[in-house]
């Protein structure tokens, strides 16, 4: 399983989460910095069973619930995606909140 850990306290807006997100998961340099382009290149990702560790979780819930609930939803919907083709939904998130 491929792991990704992403620290909470850091995302405090729309700028350092998509910031963060490109930095510590390497997504490529047109990355758009947006949700649509966070759901391509995290779908891209999750070839393999892939784990999205968000440590501070609890923080991030407390300081920027929609962040948070982004990365639920869309994460979400990244598996529903590869349901829909006949894939294995493969990303798995996990939090401490």
């Amino acid at each position: 399983m491929i792991t990704f850990k992403i620290n909470g306290r850091k995302l405090i807006n729309w700028k350092a989460f998509h910031s963060e997100f490109k930095t510590e998961l390497n997504f490529p340099d047109y990355y758009g910095e947006n949700m649509d382009a966070w759901i391509d290149c995290i779908d891209e990702l999750t070839e393999r069973p892939t784990l999205l560790l968000i440590e501070n979780g609890k923080h991030l819930k407390e300081n920027a619930p929609e962040l948070l609930n982004a990365i639920m939803e869309c994460g979400a919907f990244v598996n529903y995606r590869k349901i829909k083709v006949g894939e294995n939904p493969n990303l798995l998130i996990a939090t401490d909140c």
